[in-house]
């Protein structure tokens, strides 16, 4: 198991980014992959990796979407 620090940001459709909700997580898991299909919510619209950072988007047809940021 690997340790990461994950910022999990959750927006609507109406706020976007700019009025999302976010948190910190400790978390333990195999990789960030494996870690975002055990807690989300919406399909996983997108993955970015840049500068040793994963990024994971996931969303649905209305709007919502969260994205893990995995340092």
């Amino acid at each position: 198991m690997n340790s990461y620090e994950v910022t999990v940001e959750c927006m609507t459709p109406c706020g976007g980014s700019k009025y999302a909700r976010r948190e910190i997580l400790q978390v333990e898991a195999e990789s960030p992959l494996a870690y975002v299909e055990q807690v989300r919510q919406f399909p996983i619209l997108e993955v970015t990796e840049e500068d040793g950072s994963v990024t994971v988007t996931t969303g649905n047809a209305a709007g919502y979407k969260t994205r893990y940021y995995f340092c």
